[in-house]
């Protein structure tokens, strides 16, 4: 596994390697000791996979309080434009997002730490995307903040928006990080 250099201090992205031949392909797409030596040191206790289909965001989410949760999340089938936005107050960076593609070509994987709103748009017809997390989902510490929220102006692919209504009612940026309370300790 290699890593790929990001805007945003501790996330990170990870390029694994992939085995191929006439059959198809082989690749590890978690080894709990190569992430450790990249610094990534969670226990992931929970993984999720979402089919999606052309146009699909969904986010930005993040979930704080007592269940603070970090991501690995990798597109299984298809493409995703796949984006973090910062999301810990007083951090040089808050506000800020990275955006990139991640595909079932590549196999790159996005570790997401918790602090960081993460959501994605489908680039491709359908995309499976693959997540690990670092705790249980909440309800009650999850936050979602607009995916067109002018305070962050994340630049989302070129095609019609299919967004859920519960992420057309998200928050702004001021209340989500009001709300969650990540803390930047640089």
């Amino acid at each position: 596994m290699r890593v790929l250099e990001t805007t945003l201090p501790g996330v990170v992205v990870i390029e694994p390697v992939m085995h191929g031949d006439s059959r198809g392909f082989f690749v590890e797409t978690y080894r709990e000791n190569v992430l450790a030596d990249l610094g990534i040191t969670d226990q992931f206790v929970q993984d999720n996979h979402s089919r999606s289909s052309r146009g699909v965001i969904r986010g930005l989410h993040a979930q704080g309080g007592a269940h603070p949760q970090a991501k690995l999340i990798r597109c299984a089938r298809g493409s995703i434009r796949d984006v973090v936005v910062d999301i810990r107050l007083g951090s040089p960076t808050l506000g800020q997002w990275e955006a990139w593609e991640l595909d079932d070509e590549r196999g790159l994987q996005l570790y997401c730490p918790a602090g960081f709103a993460h959501g994605f748009q489908v680039l491709s017809d359908v995309a499976d995307v693959v997540y690990r997390c670092s705790d249980y989902y909440s309800p009650d510490d999850e936050r979602s903040i607009a995916y067109d929220d002018p305070a962050i102006s994340v630049e989302w692919a070129d095609i019609p928006a299919v967004v859920s209504e519960r992420d057309q009612q998200a928050g702004s940026l001021d209340q989500v990080t009001s709300d969650l309370g990540f803390r930047w300790h640089g």
